[in-house]
């Protein structure tokens, strides 16, 4: 599987996180890296450890051209060559055979990628929420003591929503004197799962709708291998799952907010990232809102969730389909050929529309209304402004086309 989840590229940082001259410590598909930013404003992916005598670059010192090491002075550049040998050899030679292991970089939408593959690399996919223009972003993040694998079988099991954020959450909120959820808690009379370019589009039909609602015809995707779509207009949002170790994910919650009437809003000067909790100062799971819920039910599966005490039902199918689509990603890579929603193509790449239903739980508004309170929402130092963009917002249910 870590050879499969090689062939993308994956967020390690927000690109606030590394102003220029900065290095900060990255954990990634089981490897201890770190990540810098020159003076000169280039990106950096190299192996935490220095290879002359394994002390760690994480307190080097960054200057113009690279990251030199604390305990001897030896320097690299962002591509891992050695630059300079303090009292060694200045040979080509010599220098050469001092090169640190590194990775690619990119930055795109305010984060920072890394891909650890083989080459040729693939291009970073252009997302649209990425690359839109005149939109609202922030970045929220928590690390998650589970595998990456059990948190993104939840994407597919639309299900959990009825009940966990809907009874549930409405039992909890309840008891504390809060408001309860109203959408969640539509009941599904019919799910449904198709395959697409990118992965798996997921639908829903909720009591009182039919399939001609967004929420069936259009529907929303989950980006394999480690991302769900979500939202409705004016929200786009990325769950990215990045799996740190086989019991470790840095979940992001990346967000984008753009206005209905098409009227953009002012550039950022930074894209503000902040930490998500799930846990109070008892220790004991936060359970008032969605993806704290969420959080809970994927730990305590355990850090790597025990698949053969599981009795799955119908209602299971879409974690059945994502199983079925791992393995056959898997025997492509193996047989050397890229797997599912690799990009290659600069025109595939310009920018990659996702579909996603704008008009969600056929009450996009005020959806999205109660959204503020109960999803990780709450926590961002942009919900002011969030509040004032929804405030705007028109009160039918027409979505941009």
């Amino acid at each position: 599987m870590g050879g499969l989840l090689r062939r993308y590229w994956l967020p390690i940082a927000a690109s606030s996180e590394l102003p220029a001259g900065s290095v900060r410590p990255v954990r990634l598909l089981g490897e201890d890296l770190v990540a810098f930013r020159s003076l000169g404003g280039e990106l950096g992916v190299l192996e935490e450890h220095c290879p002359h005598r394994r002390a760690s670059l994480r307190y080097g010192c960054v200057e113009a051209d690279g990251i030199r090491c604390a305990y001897h002075g030896w320097k690299f550049s962002p591509a891992g060559r050695c630059l300079e040998i303090p009292m060694g050899p200045g040979s080509a030679e010599g220098l050469a055979h001092a090169g640190a292991t590194a990775y690619r970089a990119e930055e795109l939408g305010g984060l920072v990628f890394a891909y650890l593959g083989p080459e040729p690399a693939p291009l970073l996919p252009r997302w649209d929420l990425f690359v839109w223009e005149g939109a609202l972003r922030d970045v929220g993040r928590a690390l998650i003591p589970c595998n990456w694998l059990q948190i993104m079988e939840n994407s597919v099991d639309p299900t959990h929503l009825e009940w966990l954020h809907g009874h549930q959450l409405a039992s909890v909120r309840r008891a504390k004197g809060l408001p309860e959820p109203r959408h969640y808690r539509k009941r599904q009379i019919k799910i449904g799962f198709d395959r697409f370019r990118y992965g798996i589009v997921k639908r829903r039909v909720v009591e009182g709708g039919s399939e001609q609602d967004d929420d069936w015809k259009i529907g929303h995707p989950l980006v394999f291998p480690v991302s769900l779509r979500v939202g409705a207009d004016p929200q786009h949002r990325f769950q990215i799952r990045v799996p740190v170790d086989d019991t470790h994910t840095q979940h992001y919650w990346y967000s984008c907010w753009r206005p209905l009437d098409g009227s953009p809003l002012a550039p950022q000067a930074e894209i503000p990232v902040y930490d998500v909790p799930w846990r109070d100062e008892k220790g004991e799971f936060i359970i008032d809102y969605v993806d704290g819920q969420d959080i809970m039910t994927w730990v305590t599966q355990g850090a790597i969730a025990d698949r053969t005490r599981e009795h799955l039902a119908v209602s299971d199918r879409g974690i059945v389909l994502l199983r079925e689509l791992l393995f056959e990603q898997l025997a492509l890579v193996e047989r050397g050929l890229d797997p599912l929603g690799v990009v290659r193509s600069p025109e595939e790449n310009r920018i990659i529309e996702l579909p996603q239903e704008r008009n969600k739980y056929r009450d996009g508004a005020g959806f999205l209304a109660e959204a503020l309170e109960l999803s990780h929402v709450r926590y961002s130092p942009l919900r002011g402004e969030i509040a004032r963009l929804l405030e705007a917002r028109p009160r039918d249910s027409g979505a941009r086309p």
